[in-house]
């Protein structure tokens, strides 16, 4: 059973689960959640003024735990609309078309989709009639910065558990002298259709993927890569059908902007004792003296809905996500492989600051990654507004260096000097029982 129903590995909070060890792995895990929300609506003489607010408290596992009455709150919407203006924290305008939510329970990693945290953005809206509208945002860059961009000479820059840390150039920098501001917002321009058959639109985006200096620590003395700017753009549709049925896809492609196209950041997973897939994915790369290399990611997605009767429902759906290192970037990343892995992948070995994995002989010696989900979700409504669901989902995930390789201890799996990184495969399960209270 999946981890709240994401691919197992992924991220920090999720990397003890992909060990699969008595340890650190839960078989079974949940989230108990109340919210609450205000929409409050005043007609004035520049249109309508709506102010919206949505918070409440959860507990969810493997963050958090059932043991005792801490109050985890949360919050993702509050914002004020008018005049055309979005200014607070809502989704992001330049999200689309995705499964997650009305139609899938898991929170959805083959598109970048805000849908279940909000953004903070400043946003004008201009209606251009008949159900066309356009959209500039300025939004905070941190929900979409994942990875962000990486200095390869950071000390075990990937470890086995997402042990990434981004070297961004004023922009959502963490740790020691670092805070959360940003230099250049992500700017976001959207064009969208909306009918009575349902919505189309595109969206394109800007995103600053500078690095701060060069070397470790950082040092004003080192200089520093020039800078970049990734973007990204998108196209999706929602088509509404006879019955009440539904139908809907979205595609992404990005250049340093990895956060727009999926919501995964690292991974790792063991098949067994000495088998194990893993992968991270960062908006781009840079070492000693180089500029930056942006990473290309693309995404795919796509869901239908069955309407069986006024009670019963079904979904399927499904999506993949690659991500591409150009060759710049894979030999500045094999040359911070240890022990003979640089060797083996046909560089000349600068320092080794990768501390999970040396690839042997035959290894791939790549960075790439790539991974696909496939759904169906069941939902009962017994009563109006009680939902009673399952949903399956399969993941397979193609990992980054395949073939023979020494694996690294990581928590009780022990270092394995004959290992496999291998692609993995992942069965989650969802059950849901939810209450919603609508005026």
């Amino acid at each position: 059973m999946g981890s709240g129903g994401i691919p197992v590995g992924d991220a920090t909070q999720e990397a003890g689960q992909g060990r699969f060890t008595r340890d650190h792995t839960n078989d079974v895990n949940y989230r108990v959640r109340g919210a609450i929300s205000w929409d409050v609506r005043q007609q004035t003489e520049y249109g309508t003024l709506r102010t919206y607010i949505r918070f409440g408290a959860e507990n969810t596992t493997p963050a958090a735990t059932g043991g005792g009455t801490t109050f985890n709150p949360f919050w993702d919407r509050a914002f004020i609309q008018f005049a055309g203006f979005t200014v607070g924290r809502s989704q992001s305008f330049f999200d689309l078309f995705t499964y997650g939510g009305a139609y899938s329970y898991h929170n959805v990693r083959t598109s970048g989709d805000t849908g279940a945290s909000g953004q903070n953005l400043w946003a004008y809206t201009a209606q251009f009639g008949n159900g066309f509208s356009g959209t500039l945002s300025l939004e905070d860059p941190a929900t979409r910065k994942g990875v962000g961009t990486i200095d390869v000479t950071a000390p075990a820059f990937f470890g086995f558990n997402g042990a990434t840390v981004n070297d961004n150039g004023m922009t959502i920098n963490t740790g020691a002298g670092g805070g959360f501001g940003f230099r250049v917002p992500d700017i976001i321009a959207n064009l969208r259709v909306d009918q009575t058959w349902g919505f189309a639109g595109i969206s394109a985006s800007l995103h600053d993927a500078s690095g701060a200096y060069y070397l470790t620590p950082n040092s004003v003395n080192n200089g520093h890569p020039e800078d970049k700017y990734g973007w990204a753009l998108a196209a999706g549709a929602k088509f509404n059908l006879p019955g009440s049925d539904m139908i809907g896809f979205n595609v992404c492609y990005s250049e340093g902007a990895a956060g727009f196209c999926t919501n995964q950041n690292s991974f790792q997973a063991y098949g067994n004792s000495t088998n194990v897939g893993l992968a991270w994915i960062a908006d781009g790369v840079f070492g000693s003296g180089t500029q930056i290399e942006l990473t290309r990611v693309w995404s795919a997605l796509a869901a239908y809905e069955h309407i069986w009767n006024p009670k019963w429902r079904t979904a399927w759906g499904g999506g993949y996500v690659n991500v591409d290192y150009n060759s710049a970037a894979t030999n500045l990343i094999n040359a911070r492989l240890p022990g003979a892995g640089p060797a083996n992948c046909g560089v000349v070995a600068a320092g080794a600051t990768i501390a999970a994995f040396t690839p042997a002989v035959g290894n791939s010696c790549s960075p790439d990654y790539s991974f696909w989900e496939a759904y169906t979700r069941t939902q009962w409504n017994p009563v109006p507004q009680l939902d009673i669901g399952l949903q399956v989902m399969y993941t397979h995930h193609n990992t980054a260096y395949k073939g023979a390789a020494a694996l690294a201890a990581n928590g009780s799996r022990p270092a394995v000097v004959n290992g496999i990184i291998d692609d993995q495969n992942v069965w989650s399960a969802m059950f849901r029982w939810q209450r919603n209270f609508y005026p």
